[in-house]
């Protein structure tokens, strides 16, 4: 019953978007942004969502290719990504909590967490240093990936295959969840940081694929509809994401169902591993710019 009223909530949510955006593109002047994708910004969009089915997240990437190609201005990318992206996550939601046998009410509330991390955490996060962030989450995830090795190779403890959190590890589990939905309103997905969290806590990774997709899924299709209101988007270019991210998000959907646990922990693996190095990177980049920004000090 719990499963129905999600599943449901998630299609009236996509809906909603979905209306507001088709109202959105008829009041356009003909001409304005296009109407029609091009072959570059479906296959930008099936790319990302494919890699952000698999838990890798999508923003980074669809930021990069569209800065490399100047396919979007910059200040029109978080909305494109945001409303672009929003009906494949919705249909990754759909697929995974359909599919996936994980405890109902477990997830709800963890979809509730991480909901609700992004709407009342966001003032706390906000105040903190971007580039701070970047660096602590950067080395905690391979601090976790290097334990996830170490447990693979047999030589740690590993968690990861559980279908329910034990009551412990479920309280800390909606309390990182709360701080990772905080965190997406920095642009810092909460992909790899839950999967690596769930797993070591003692899930089955592949049970993290639902809660993550609802989270994002609600986050994105709410935001959505306010960035369609204000007009701070690219229509083609979001278009494009969402006509060649549901076919990817289908097919690699399938695939990551129908692969054995121990091939999901190493893709989870990888995946964290490539987070890993990105927020480091982008941390790192900063900190090289803020140095090159600051002004010299006069020596008396």
């Amino acid at each position: 019953m719990l499963v129905t009223i999600l599943l449901g909530a998630l299609l009236a949510t996509g809906l909603f978007q979905a209306l507001r955006w088709r109202a959105a593109a008829r009041r356009q002047p003909p001409g304005a942004s296009g109407s029609t994708p091009t072959i570059v910004e479906v296959l930008v969009g099936a790319g990302t969502n494919f890699f952000d089915t698999l838990g890798i997240g999508s923003f980074a990437t669809t930021t990069t290719v569209y800065r490399l190609f100047r396919l979007v201005p910059d200040e029109l990318i978080p909305g494109t990504m945001i409303v672009g992206h929003a009906l494949p996550v919705v249909t990754q939601a759909l697929f995974f909590i359909s599919v996936v046998d994980v405890d109902p009410w477990q997830m709800t509330l963890l979809i509730v967490s991480c909901v609700a991390g992004g709407w009342l955490g966001a003032g706390i996060v906000a105040a903190l240093s971007r580039r701070a962030i970047q660096l602590g989450m950067g080395c905690a995830l391979l601090v976790a990936a290097v334990s996830m090795l170490l447990g693979l190779l047999g030589l740690f403890p590993a968690g990861g295959s559980a279908l329910v959190f034990a009551p412990r590890a479920y309280a800390i589990a909606v309390a990182v969840n709360f701080v990772l939905g905080a965190l997406v309103t920095l642009g810092i997905g909460n992909y790899a940081p839950s999967l690596v969290t769930f797993s070591l806590l003692g899930m089955d990774p592949r049970a993290a694929f639902p809660i993550m997709a609802g989270s994002g899924a609600f986050v994105a299709t709410i935001a959505g509809v306010r960035f369609i209101g204000a007009g701070r988007f690219n229509h083609r270019a979001a278009l494009g994401l969402t006509m060649g991210g549901i076919p990817a998000v289908i097919i690699a959907a399938w695939l990551v169902q129908s692969l054995p646990l121990a091939a999901v922990q190493w893709l989870v693996l990888m995946v964290v591993m490539f987070t890993s190095m990105t927020l480091l990177k982008a941390g790192v980049r900063g900190t090289e710019t803020d140095r090159r920004a600051a002004p010299m000090k006069s020596v008396a």
